[in-house]
């Protein structure tokens, strides 16, 4: 009678076995230099906050919205083309949906505006001349229409 319970509780969903549990909470070492990479990132571009946007700058003391893209992924060791055009042709980019975005992934706003992904309705970027890097909040007239994840590695195909 309990065996049946446990199997079908785990069936449902409702629980799991120890083994199943340990495979599942543990992520893969990619996954997790994918992680570290992506809050290394993150957390360069938040310590910008603050500094104002400068057309065509990479810092230290000013950022337009795709140098501090480029900046903060060199910071974590990633080196990205230096445009939103150029980064769009990357074969680093993957494109992901919004409800797999995570912090520190690239939000696109059409094809000439970058920022990095937060949480939620967050970015956090250089938006324009006169502006200071910070989180911007999105709307229904200010949001991404794209988000990529960074591969930090490339498969080539057999030859």
């Amino acid at each position: 009678m309990i065996a049946t319970i446990v199997v079908f509780l785990t069936i449902a969903g409702v629980m799991a076995p120890a083994a199943a549990q340990a495979a599942v909470s543990k992520p893969s070492w990619a996954a997790e230099q994918s992680i570290r990479m992506r809050l290394t990132v993150w957390r360069f571009a938040l310590a910008q906050r603050g500094k104002p946007y400068a057309w065509g700058g990479t810092g230290p003391y000013g950022f337009d919205c795709s140098g501090l893209v480029y900046a903060a992924y060199r910071a974590a060791g990633i080196m990205l083309p230096r445009t939103t055009y150029e980064m769009l042709g990357s074969w680093r980019l993957a494109r992901i949906p919004k409800s797999e975005a995570q912090r520190g992934d690239l939000a696109f706003f059409g094809t000439g505006h970058v920022e990095i992904y937060d949480w939620g309705p967050w970015t956090l970027g250089a938006e324009q001349a006169g502006t200071v890097v910070g989180l911007h909040r999105m709307n229904a007239y200010w949001h991404p229409t794209m988000y990529f994840r960074i591969r930090l590695w490339r498969r080539f195909a057999p030859s």
